[in-house]
């Protein structure tokens, strides 16, 4: 994410929202609307795609609210180096009140975006393991599990303090087997103290916004990572 070397001015941001609104009755608006027009007036789209439209220098967000909490997300917008120390997302200070309107917003995108037209991972010229690929980056699972599926990602109260990786998913499960399992989800994984909070972050039931063939196209992917040639590129 490219990392703006002024932070954008409240002033500026407020005259935004108020052309994005229509100079509304912002008391009349929903939190989820608010969130929107803060969406808008601090140019999340620079960095970030929401279906057709935006940037990806981050983590395309059209899916953020079905593999994220709301609490999650209001817990990263409010410091994100606090999560992932080496993150490229700058702390942009937000008042409280449009932090929390803001994950009110990204709560709500649960893939509908891409599905007012043709998504990209539907381009006939794809093989199934590159409509895969396609699919892990546009579906945010590279958010939780890496680039190529290196993993390492912080996750609190779990074994290792980390997201497993998926380069190896090819040694442990059958095409079929990994499949249901992304259909599924892990809502409660593993605790490293079973006394301990639930762990922040979890695999969604992805059949819940997937299509079976969509669904197959992931699995071929993750099994093409093994063995485990990874790059190392950066991550966000």
């Amino acid at each position: 994410m490219t990392v703006f070397k002024q932070k954008p001015s409240l002033a500026g941001g407020l005259l935004f929202v108020l052309l994005a609104v229509g100079c509304a009755d912002r008391s009349q608006m929903t939190p989820e609307a608010l969130g929107e027009a803060a969406f808008v007036s601090y140019q999340c789209r620079r960095c970030h795609r929401v279906g057709f439209e935006g940037g990806d220098a981050g983590p395309d967000l059209s899916f953020a609210g079905f593999r994220k909490s709301r609490e999650f997300l209001d817990a990263w917008l409010k410091n994100p180096a606090a999560w992932q120390p080496n993150t490229k997302m700058p702390n942009f200070h937000l008042p409280d009140a449009t932090r929390a309107n803001l994950a009110a917003y990204m709560a709500t995108l649960k893939g509908e975006a891409y599905r007012s037209g043709t998504p990209p991972w539907e381009n006939p010229g794809l093989t199934s393991v590159e409509r895969g690929a396609e699919l892990f980056l546009r579906a945010g699972c590279v958010t939780c599990h890496a680039r190529e599926g290196r993993g390492g990602l912080p996750n609190n109260n779990v074994p290792g303090g980390k997201v497993p990786a998926l380069t190896e998913v090819g040694e442990l499960y059958s095409r079929s087997e990994l499949i249901d399992k992304i259909r599924i989800g892990v809502r409660h994984p593993a605790k490293a103290d079973a006394a301990g909070p639930d762990p922040f972050l979890w695999m969604p039931a992805w059949g819940e916004v997937l299509s079976p063939a969509e669904l197959e196209a992931l699995a071929d992917y993750l099994l093409s990572l093994y063995p485990n040639t990874a790059s190392g590129d950066g991550d966000w």
